[in-house]
């Protein structure tokens, strides 16, 4: 899942499951979405192992963070 909305990683973290991943974009509203694509097609390799393991991945201005789920385990 790709989403803006940081309520999807909440709700993973609050039921404790490790499925499914979830792809935050916390960057500035002016970034187009042609960009974000860019910017998640370069990093896709680095991260399709944490997704595929279950995990939210969070990508803000000049940061990216990956957290595994589940969370709190």
């Amino acid at each position: 899942m790709i989403a803006a909305d940081a309520d999807f990683g909440t709700i993973l973290a609050q039921r404790r499951v490790s499925q499914p991943s979830v792809i935050l974009f916390r960057l500035p509203t002016s970034r187009r979405s042609d960009q974000r694509l860019r910017l998640l097609l370069a990093n896709l390799p680095t991260l399709e192992p944490h997704l595929a393991q279950g995990s939210i991945v969070v990508f803000s201005e000049g940061r990216l963070r990956v957290r595994s789920l589940p969370i709190g385990s």
